[in-house]
């Protein structure tokens, strides 16, 4: 009896070794997570295409706007918008890379092929709306008017800033108003406006003196405030900023992803938790 059992397990072991050969071997295929969210075709030759097969998005930022996008300790990228372009990489199943360059460059960048995207608090307005295409808006934000402590300025409207000298950041809305609502209507002259490259730039002359005040993002301006020397003089929409993610113009699958995650991150929370950890709960 012994022997017969030694026999019928000799017998079950070959059986199954057979059975573990004939069946499906082991792959290396990712798992793929069902987010819920349409599979978006992305024809051959595509911006859509060509980053999942690069499998990396190219995104380029100008990293001179704390709280949006800055250097932090440990010389990495880091803010409000690198964290939500960091998150809609991870889900797009892309690595992103982050490219630091001049605010009023990048859309020359983009539309060079340099990068696959801009993450930079713009917004999206009818001028650049024709030389690329938005996503979503995924923040609606206010303006602020900054002074140098102890200049006893104070504004109730931010067209009153027109009889000083005004700096801002080249390339932004805040230049754009003033050129449309104070230069161009003659309110403001023109020798005692200045465009900045960095916003930092800007705040530097305005704690020395060679400037009265600067425009700018309400919450970036908060981060400047911090660091002492300024005031904020206004709070005011100047000319409604809705950022947006920049894409190159007709990328209209790439435009469906990214619209697509981005509601996605809307609707679980997720943009209004970056609103408490950047913006000290400011997202509207």
């Amino acid at each position: 009896m012994k022997r017969i059992s030694l026999t019928l397990l000799s017998l079950l072991i070959v059986t199954t070794l057979l059975l573990t050969a004939c069946g499906p071997k082991p792959t290396d295929a990712p798992i793929i997570i069902d987010t819920g969210r349409p599979t978006v075709e992305a024809p051959p030759g595509s911006a859509l295409a060509k980053i999942r097969e690069a499998g990396v998005l190219i995104v380029g930022t100008s990293a001179d706007y704390p709280p949006f996008e800055f250097i932090n300790a440990s010389n990495d990228f880091d803010g409000f918008d690198i964290a939500l372009i960091r998150e809609i990489g991870t889900r797009m199943g892309v690595r992103v890379e982050i490219k630091d360059m001049a605010f009023d460059g990048l859309i020359a960048a983009l539309r060079a092929g340099q990068i696959d995207a801009i993450v930079a608090a713009m917004s999206a307005t009818p001028d650049r709306a024709q030389q690329v295409t938005f996503s979503m808006n995924y923040y609606v934000g206010t303006d602020a008017i900054l002074v140098a402590t102890g200049s006893g300025l104070t504004f109730t409207d931010a067209k009153e800033i027109a009889g000083y000298r005004v700096g801002v950041q080249t390339g932004t809305i805040h230049e754009q108003w003033v050129e449309e609502e104070l230069i161009a209507t003659g309110l403001l002259q023109a020798a005692n406006f200045t465009r900045y490259e960095r916003a930092d730039q800007a705040v530097l002359d305005l704690k020395n003196g060679r400037i009265d005040v600067v425009a700018m993002d309400f919450f970036a301006a908060n981060a400047y405030l911090a660091q002492g020397g300024i005031e904020l003089a206004l709070e005011q929409n100047l000319a409604g900023e809705n950022m947006a993610v920049a894409l190159p113009l007709g990328a209209t699958e790439l435009q469906t992803e990214i619209d697509l995650i981005i509601q996605e991150l809307q609707e679980e929370g997720f943009i209004t938790r970056l609103g408490e950890q950047y913006l000290a709960g400011g997202l509207e």
